[in-house]
């Protein structure tokens, strides 16, 4: 479970301004923000389970891959592959954004629900593999849930809108940006979506930032990338008892 704001084409000076939050339980292992040794052209956190990585970059800036999962309890099959390998093979080819997604889109592998947004120098597009629908996304202020593209559950929308209002004044304080995606405030019962999970756990998912007893927001990612390809990865990930402690990565792109 993730959330994924963006600002495509939109700023001034940056062509993608991107805030997310990654969701997971705390006891999965994880490694920070770094160029990947064994695959040194990705900038990205780790996942050290199965491998992959939740959002990430190339280190030129000319590539860029980002997944959350879709929110489906009935229909998850424990054999399936690794959402996560879906982001780190964009980074890591030469295929177009449309040109990946169409050959995902055939593919037999089996995964299990996604929301899988891929982008490189001059194209953003999103696909989901439940309704296998692909959109290239025009310039514009975005969101990725745990839903449909767009989806507006209450999270979602208020993120996308808090970052819109902020990239309308042309400023971009990475203080403001950690700020919109540290909200904890829980949703109305009566604006929930409905994913077939109880209620008391929809309550507690539905803010952007999650904090429960065994799962909740590990880090936010914070991507700049400006008109050259050049910008900043910044990761801040947040402490766990025994487990991870806090940290503050600023690493530069292009």
């Amino acid at each position: 479970m993730c959330l994924i704001l963006l600002s495509w084409k939109i700023h001034p000076k940056y062509k993608l301004v991107l805030a997310a939050n990654r969701d997971e339980f705390y006891d999965r292992p994880t490694a920070v923000a770094a160029h990947w040794e064994d695959k040194p052209e990705i900038v990205a956190g780790r996942d050290l389970q199965a491998g992959g990585t939740w959002i990430g970059v190339n280190k030129s800036g000319e590539r860029i891959a980002g997944i959350t999962n879709y929110r489906d309890r009935q229909n998850i099959d424990p054999n399936a592959n690794s959402r996560g390998a879906l982001t780190t093979n964009y980074l890591l080819s030469k295929e177009t954004p449309l040109a990946y997604l169409l050959r995902i889109k055939s593919s037999k592998i089996q995964y299990n629900g996604f929301n899988l947004l891929v982008g490189d120098s001059e194209h953003m597009f999103h696909y989901n593999n439940v309704n296998h629908e692909i959109t290239e996304l025009q310039p514009g202020t975005y969101g990725l849930s745990n839903g449909f593209f767009q989806e507006n559950w209450p999270k979602l929308k208020k993120g996308r809108d808090a970052l819109e209002e902020l990239v309308k004044t042309n400023t971009l304080d990475n203080h403001a940006l950690f700020e919109i995606l540290n909200d904890t405030g829980l949703a109305d019962d009566n604006l929930l979506p409905k994913t077939g999970i109880p209620i008391e756990w929809e309550r507690a998912l539905s803010p952007l930032f999650i904090n429960t007893e065994k799962y909740g927001t590990r880090c936010s990612t914070l991507i700049h990338i400006d008109y050259a390809e050049k910008g900043t990865f910044t990761e801040k990930t947040y402490p766990i008892a025994g487990i991870q402690k806090e940290e503050l990565i600023e690493l530069a792109i292009g």
